[in-house]
């Protein structure tokens, strides 16, 4: 990528835009579930950080239907797009900011941004370097859990990568709320899509190492929030059911 400045777009006419987006180096999207209390510390961390790389970027909050003013915080920024997405669901957030982008390079981070920000510079050079997907990775060597999940949360996810490794073999930690993709195959992979809640990374990474592409892992220093929206027993018990769906679908 060339040296430019961060794309700041024309100020919204409402909260939800609905223009298309011009194409940039690095699209970022932030889905968002009642997050006005945690997202503008990581819209400041995240636009403050793009500014010193040399990519043209743009981050873009995907509203999911919140109630709590999520989309108002992002007026304090604008250089940062907001959309909206009707249809519940982390997966049908992240694959509404995904589908609509025309960027090089275009993923997503949690709200939370339990991943530290500088990831990115080691995921672009992935993406640079042929991979079609660089995901961060808390299971991956060299990964550093500095706050770690409560226990019942730690036991569930254990399970749950001992399964989904089944269906994306190279992969530790499908669950990472960082990745980043190339454009066109990350698109390409999300058409076959039709996961919508918190399983959805797998049959995502799936699609796209069934395609062919090259899935690069990054391992991250990553903190626990403890505000975390995930619900151990609805979300969990959601999420296994869409496991057992996709093998299924695997079987047939």
């Amino acid at each position: 990528m060339t040296a430019h400045p961060v794309e700041s777009p024309p100020r919204r006419r409402a909260a939800r835009d609905p223009r298309p987006r011009s194409a940039v180096d690095l699209e970022l999207v932030v889905p968002a579930f009642n997050e006005a209390g945690r997202l503008p510390g990581t819209l400041a961390e995240l636009t403050a950080f793009l500014a010193d790389r040399p990519w043209r970027s743009r981050v873009v909050v995907v509203d999911n239907g919140s109630t709590d003013g999520t989309a108002t915080v992002v007026d304090d920024h604008p250089d940062v797009v907001v959309i909206g997405c009707a249809r519940p669901g982390k997966g049908a957030a992240v694959r509404r900011g995904i589908e609509s982008s025309t960027s090089r390079f275009v993923g997503f981070v949690d709200a939370d941004l339990s991943t530290p920000v500088r990831t990115l510079t080691r995921a672009v050079a992935e993406l640079e370097a042929g991979a079609a997907a660089a995901i961060g990775s808390r299971h991956a060597p060299g990964a550093e859990l500095v706050r770690p999940q409560p226990l019942g949360r730690r036991v569930g996810g254990a399970v749950f990568r001992a399964l989904a490794r089944r269906l994306v073999p190279e992969v530790h930690d499908t669950q990472c709320g960082f990745k980043l993709f190339e454009r066109v195959a990350v698109q390409r992979a999300l058409a076959r899509c039709r996961v919508d809640g918190f399983a959805f990374d797998v049959e995502l990474l799936r699609g796209i190492r069934l395609a062919g592409g090259r899935i690069a892992e990054v391992a991250v220093t990553w903190t626990d929030d403890e505000r975390s929206t995930f619900r151990p027993l609805h979300d969990g018990r959601a999420a296994f059911a869409d496991l057992l769906r996709l093998y299924r679908s695997e079987a047939r």
